[in-house]
């Protein structure tokens, strides 16, 4: 008999289904709480929706060990700034400073210490939130997005993506990319195992202009805020009828002006 060497992939696929739309000033993201495996369901409580920013939110569907890896990736680029560390080095101790205010502990490293008066030590991060002095806006979270799929694109992250949220004039945006950071602002997107059986019925409810079109059409839709939420519930409804990775508990997050806001619903358990 003919040895056959072990099948092992560092990926695997999850399931789950996340749909995103933009209106004129609010923007719907939701995502079911099923994670599965093959034919076992692993937890029926899974949240997918991640907040990035006060305006930013991104729903993800794939491999989540890699979607949790890049959520914690892009919320270091967000909040850790650029510093400079001052190592200054004593009989017993090091006493560490930066220039951004930070109060650091002293660390005793015994009286074995050489004595060394200054240490200057540059850790290029990239700080927003501290060079800037605001949050990410939506359109600058979206190419972060980008730029930090396609740096891993010879060995991707298996997640796939749609964030959503506000514009700095307060429209509703939607993002959608593929695994390796290609991306497009879309009135409304879907991800995950269920896209196949979502993504005509938004198309035919919404009818979305196509990017070709000059001069460029606005990519929101006409529903309101109420709407959007009853025809992303259907949506998923329907969906859970055919596909077996979505289902258990429907999540929906509403951002507009006013905040964020989360509702719930129960979907099918089999």
């Amino acid at each position: 008999m003919t040895k056959q060497a072990a099948n092992w992939s560092p990926y695997d696929n999850n399931g789950g289904s996340c749909v995103a739309i933009a209106g004129i000033d609010y923007c719907v993201i939701a995502a079911d709480t099923r994670m599965s495996t093959g034919y076992s369901i692993l937890t029926r409580e899974y949240s997918k929706i991640c907040k990035l920013a006060d305006k930013s939110l991104m729903a993800s569907s794939g491999f989540q060990a890699d979607v949790k890896a890049l959520q914690k990736f892009l919320a270091a680029r967000h909040l850790v700034g650029s510093c400079l560390f001052y190592f200054k080095l004593f009989d017993d101790v090091i006493v560490v400073g930066n220039n951004l205010g930070k109060s650091l502990p002293i660390i005793n490293i015994g009286t074995d210490a050489i004595h060394i008066s200054l240490y200057s030590v540059f850790l290029e991060k990239q700080i927003y939130q501290h060079q800037h002095n605001k949050q990410m806006s939506c359109p600058a979270m979206a190419q972060l997005l980008s730029n930090t799929l396609y740096y891993k694109r010879f060995f991707p992250y298996y997640s796939f993506n749609v964030l959503g949220g506000l514009d700095t004039e307060g429209k509703g945006c939607v993002y959608t990319y593929d695994a390796v950071g290609s991306y497009e602002r879309v009135g409304y997107g879907c991800q995950g195992s269920g896209s196949t059986l979502i993504m005509p019925f938004l198309d035919n409810q919404l009818k979305s202009p196509s990017p070709l079109l000059l001069p460029a059409q606005d990519a929101v839709t006409p529903l309101s805020e109420a709407e959007a939420v009853d025809l992303v519930k259907t949506c998923f409804a329907s969906a859970t009828e055919r596909d077996i990775y979505t289902g258990d508990k429907l999540e929906i997050v509403v951002l507009n002006a006013d905040g964020i806001r989360r509702e719930y619903m129960e979907l099918r358990k089999d």
